[in-house]
């Protein structure tokens, strides 16, 4: 059975969905406080994954995720190296997405502490963005996840516009496979605001890392696992789970193979 770490601090506000998502994927969950894993890191022995959950930690008052990704990379960056380097999955939604960001976990070991390839900055709408979207995996380096997969998921987010650092630094990211999803259409095609709710360049929604085991998204997979999860579910064909569910079951189920 997949171990997960749920990793909460003040202002975090989607922990309780995405326990009950890895849940329901099978998964035996632990939600941990920050301070805990920073008083007992050896916690990241017995897991497989590791979450960081959306919300507005420490209320975003410097930058999203930025107080949280600094107490990661410098309390627990040695830690978190041995973590993914023997094999265990990160997954960060939203301010998850922008902690690893920050924590630079999305690099790969060569380059961490080296100048950043891309941010997420604020919203090209210049407000916050509550809206209902398409994703599409791309061919990526996140071999659990098939590429052409379509899911209607919600974003909330203001800081969630991912833009590359230049030219050649969005080609290696292409090249290395870490360009994971993007906004689409609903059949695919190519999109502009509102499909993108942020003006993110090349409508990229998230990225992995090289190896594919650690992931960040801005839209969040968990608030769709139930069928009455969208707003239009009794227009929908029956359904038995919303489409975030599978994302998690997914997941979990790659998580299932580290050896520890």
């Amino acid at each position: 059975m997949t171990r997960a770490l749920v990793l909460r601090t003040a202002g975090t506000n989607c922990d309780r969905e995405t326990v009950e998502a890895l849940g329901r994927a099978g998964a035996e969950v632990e939600l941990v406080h920050l301070r805990r894993l920073v008083a007992e890191p050896q916690r990241l022995d017995a897991a497989e994954l590791v979450v960081f959950p959306g919300g507005f930690s420490y209320g975003d008052d410097i930058a999203a995720g930025r107080v949280f990704g600094y107490e990661v990379r410098t309390r627990l960056a040695e830690a978190f190296a041995g973590f993914v380097a023997r094999g265990g999955y990160v997954l960060g939604v939203c301010n998850g997405f922008q902690i690893l960001v920050d924590t630079g976990l999305l690099e790969p070991p060569e380059r961490r502490g080296a100048a950043r390839r891309f941010a997420l900055t604020t919203n090209a709408s210049a407000r916050f963005e509550c809206r209902w979207v398409t994703l599409e995996v791309q061919p990526c380096a996140c071999t659990w996840l098939p590429a052409g997969l379509r899911m209607e998921v919600p974003v909330a987010h203001a800081e969630g516009r991912f833009v590359p650092r230049d030219a050649a630094a969005y080609a290696e990211l292409l090249a290395a496979g870490q360009i994971a999803l993007r906004y689409v259409a609903p059949d695919g095609g190519a999109v502009a605001y509102p499909a993108n709710p942020n003006g993110s360049h090349g409508d990229v929604a998230g990225v992995c890392d090289p190896t594919g085991r650690v992931l960040g998204l801005m839209p969040h997979p968990e608030r769709n696992i139930q069928p009455w999860h969208h707003p239009r579910w009794t227009r929908l064909p029956a359904l038995e789970r919303g489409a975030g569910q599978d994302f998690y079951d997914r997941l979990v189920e790659a998580a299932a193979g580290v050896a520890v």
